[in-house]
């Protein structure tokens, strides 16, 4: 457990595996906060204006990939608590996180640091991390940890909000694309598991990274921030950063939407930045399809006018070669163009 960040996050300099080339560095972090970056009230689908929310999704899945939501029925309390409750996991003494800690990613219940392989990483995240999957709920929670002792309670039921919040944005987006009711249900969303992530404070922001530039191998995620910022988004070649806004989380398209509406909708770059002061926890929920489900443009989408894009494969087949061409979009991408 020597190796968590958390332990020694404020060495002096910045070790030199932390430190990425300077063509990844975010040097200047420094960007433009919230320019592009829509928030959208799902409340207004109750009151006469699904049609407009419904246009303002596709409209920033298509733009920017990203877009925030307020009034989406998660209760405040229900987020505070969620928040709370990782943090106390996070700060409680290691020896009380030793029986979840492992860098066995097979595990169901996950506490390590930086990435999936440390081991073969060439530079590491300024991070500390706990997976695991959330859905359903009956079927995974007993591996969750037992300490602190409401984090079962407390995150079992945030979990289960927002699957409730995936589902009818998924609804939102698949009555948008004219595709059938229900469409996204079942196997394309049958499973969601939660990374939650501890980012210490780092003495040189510019020179690390608490995730670098990627795209989201998944169906949509849904994050849920606290109220330091550090999540920026790649949108016209341009970093732009996303403000926290109290109770609002934060939704981004991930590369198996990207296929299924035929690049309709865009799964955008984004990366995580540190800051010198602050500790910075975040819960981030992946809807994702099964396994092997079978991911291709919908059959309501493509035409003789609008072919598809991408040929027919599976869930496993596409993260496989996502991780072996290092969560490179465009390379794993252009493997399953028609």
């Amino acid at each position: 457990m020597e190796k968590l960040v958390s332990n020694w996050y404020n060495v002096r300099p910045v070790p030199e595996d932390y430190i990425f080339p300077p063509e990844k560095r975010p040097g200047n972090v420094h960007v433009p906060l919230g320019e592009g970056i829509p928030v959208i009230d799902l409340s207004e689908t109750e009151k006469g204006g699904r049609p407009l929310t419904i246009q303002k999704i596709l409209t920033a899945a298509q733009d920017s990939g990203f877009f925030q939501v307020i009034n989406h029925g998660v209760s405040e309390n229900l987020m505070n608590e969620t928040t709370s409750v990782l943090r106390e996991f996070f700060q409680m003494p290691n020896e009380a996180k030793q029986h979840v800690y492992t860098e066995d990613m097979s595990k169901n219940c996950i506490f390590s640091t930086s990435g999936l392989c440390y081991a073969k990483e060439k530079v590491h995240l300024w991070r500390d991390f706990l997976k695991h999957p959330c859905h359903p709920l009956e079927k995974w929670q007993h591996f969750w940890p037992q300490s602190p002792t409401r984090y079962r309670e407390i995150v079992g039921a945030c979990s289960v909000e927002v699957k409730k919040l995936s589902s009818r944005i998924l609804g939102l987006i698949s009555e948008g694309l004219g595709l059938k009711c229900g469409y996204f249900d079942d196997e394309l969303s049958g499973r969601m598991p939660l990374w939650s992530f501890l980012y210490p404070p780092c003495p040189e922001p510019s020179l690390t990274l608490g995730a670098f530039e990627h795209v989201d191998a998944n169906l949509i995620t849904i994050v849920l921030p606290d109220e330091v910022y550090g999540l920026q988004v790649l949108k016209d070649d341009k970093w732009i950063g996303v403000e926290p806004i109290p109770h609002a989380f934060v939704v981004n398209i991930g590369a198996l939407l990207q296929v299924i509406s035929n690049n309709k909708l865009t799964s955008a770059k984004h990366r995580v930045i540190t800051n010198e002061s602050r500790f910075r926890t975040s819960a981030v929920f992946f809807v994702t399809a099964l396994e092997d489900c079978v991911i291709e443009p919908a059959q309501g989408i493509v035409d003789e006018v609008h072919p598809a894009i991408y040929k027919p494969f599976t869930t496993k087949d596409f993260v496989a070669k996502f991780l072996e061409c290092g969560a490179d979009t465009e390379a794993t991408f252009s493997h399953f163009r028609a």
